[in-house]
């Protein structure tokens, strides 16, 4: 397949900085002394086995998991002591491998719920301020239905989100994460089970989002999907950064073959 990936400008700053990040569980260390950085106009890949690190480094960048120790920076804000839901405002947005949608909703309303800083949300401006509340769930559902329309899942807007397939709910987190207008998205494995023609959507969508500004950090298994997307790639395997590079390099490199096919610790 043709990589349809483009090249980012030089000289950017970054969107996530994470230095010597560690994860502890007792006394295994799930993540182990692991330093990656994404900038700005970059689709930067995340690969090893499984049973590598992987998730557990996406949970600590998302705030899900406080670090043993290390530090995370997004936008140049220090948040490794921030919570999962304050990381929002500092401009990250995260799918998962098993998309979540609220599957009695409508995919409008499933959308929707991606949204920051309704007033609506509060109880008093329900009673003083009817009419901006108004006005700002018009824009809410305009904006919804604008993305819904980007990831071509409009036609279904109303629709309840439990008839989706599975890339269809892929595409529907997507939008739902773009809701909040991220500087950084974290994809889990978004070709996981997922049929060609929808494949294709989705990493047309993901070129996309990165052509708009956010950063875009993608674990992936499918290494098909890495080389066509990423600018760079970073290895971990048994918890620690094996390596990084370009795609074309990292596949190639035996010890990115060792782990893969070596049995790296799990």
């Amino acid at each position: 397949m043709k990589p349809i990936r483009k090249e980012p400008p030089t000289g950017v700053r970054p969107a996530l900085s994470a230095k010597s990040l560690v994860k502890r569980f007792g006394g295994v260390a799930a993540v182990d002394d692991v330093t990656i950085d994404v900038g700005y106009g970059e689709v930067v890949g995340l690969i090893g086995p499984n049973g590598a690190g992987k998730t557990t480094l996406f949970d600590l960048i998302a705030g899900e998991l406080k670090p043993t120790s290390g530090r995370i920076w997004l936008d140049g804000a220090a948040v490794e002591s921030a919570p999962a839901d304050s990381r929002l405002a500092h401009g990250l947005g995260r799918t998962f491998q098993i998309p979540r949608p609220f599957p009695g909703m409508t995919l409008i309303e499933n959308v929707m719920l991606g949204a920051q800083g309704q007033s609506g949300e509060r109880i008093w401006p329900n009673w003083i301020a009817p009419r901006q509340v108004a006005r700002e769930e018009r824009a809410c559902r305009d904006k919804a239905m604008d993305l819904l329309a980007f990831v071509k899942l409009d036609r279904l807007a109303r629709e309840p989100a439990r008839i989706l397939s599975g890339g269809e709910r892929k595409l529907l987190e997507l939008a739902r994460a773009l809701m909040a207008e991220p500087m950084l998205l974290l994809l889990d494995e978004p070709a996981a089970g997922v049929n060609p023609s929808l494949l294709e959507v989705i990493l047309e969508r993901i070129v996309e989002i990165n052509r708009r500004g956010p950063a875009v950090l993608v674990i992936e298994h499918n290494m098909d999907v890495i080389v066509r997307l990423c600018v760079r790639v970073f290895v971990m395997a048994a918890g620690k950064l094996l390596c990084e590079g370009k795609p074309e390099a990292v596949v190639r490199d035996p010890r990115v073959i060792e782990a893969y096919l070596g049995g790296a610790s799990a």
